[in-house]
């Protein structure tokens, strides 16, 4: 028996298990590793929205991450909901000493339109998280939010891409779920120094599309963790994640997560 890659997620707590920490540690089991985290928030969620959200203090985080990194050697890493200038800055400071693989989720708004990043912490993202990390995984309110630029199509999101990249990201990954298509969606990929590329899944029509984001970028942290390619962990992670898609289901009220359990069922 393999020993599991150790995949670390530093994000924020979803009550309601569909997003967020809950999200990311079904992923990562799913996809054969091992799953820590780190809590950057707790909100108080479900199917039909945020409640509120309770950040702990900065140098808690930054506790929680050197901790985990005394006790475990970590494959790959991924973020998630990071809230604050200060959560991003103390993260940042102690991730600038690790070698590993990171994915960088920006997340901004909730599913159900809650901020989950406090709107003076977009810069601190960009000059402190943004060069760090191996991938960028934006939707299309996130790269446009980032990259300063409207985007329309495949052309603009490869504009925005190459934009985040001279920020300092390795790749980047616009993510299509917001584009107009009733057939396909079609995720843009940009490895810096490699040529562009499109990567099209079969549209899922389903409102059960809660912790999307957040578990594509924990099912390409594993991939990473594995070993495997960044273009093979994105389209992997993709394959995970339509599946889940297409099996999803609402356990309560409102919009239901994506079905991380799906691989073992089909």
């Amino acid at each position: 028996m393999l020993t599991p890659p150790n995949i670390l997620t530093i994000a924020g707590s979803d009550s309601g298990g569909g997003a967020g920490i809950q999200a990311d540690l079904k992923t990562i089991m799913a996809l054969g590793g091992y799953g820590m985290s780190v809590i950057t928030a707790l909100t108080a969620q479900n199917g039909l929205g945020v409640r509120g959200i309770h950040a702990p203090e900065p140098e808690f985080v930054a506790l929680q991450l050197r901790t985990v990194l005394e006790g475990f050697r970590v494959a790959a890493a991924k973020t998630g909901m990071l809230f604050s200038t200060g959560i991003i800055r103390a993260l940042a400071d102690v991730l600038r000493q690790t070698a590993f693989p990171l994915v960088v989720d920006p997340v901004s708004v909730s599913q159900s339109g809650s901020a989950l990043l406090r709107q003076d912490a977009v810069e601190a993202l960009k000059e402190d998280m943004i060069p760090l990390c191996t991938l960028l995984t934006p939707n299309r309110p996130e790269a446009e939010m980032l990259a300063g630029m409207p985007i329309n199509n495949a052309d603009d999101a490869f504009t925005a891409a190459e934009k985040l990249i001279k920020m300092g990201a390795r790749a980047v990954l616009v993510k299509g779920g917001h584009m107009d298509s009733s057939v396909v969606v079609t995720d843009c990929l940009l490895i810096r120094g490699e040529a562009p590329r499109t990567l099209p899944q079969p549209k899922v029509e389903t409102t059960n599309n809660h912790g999307t984001g957040c578990s594509l970028s924990a099912a390409i942290a594993t991939g990473l963790g594995k070993g495997l390619p960044l273009s093979v962990a994105v389209t992997q992670a993709q394959e995970f994640l339509n599946l889940a898609l297409r099996k999803s289901y609402a356990p309560g009220k409102g919009c239901g997560p994506v079905n991380h359990a799906a691989r073992f069922f089909a």
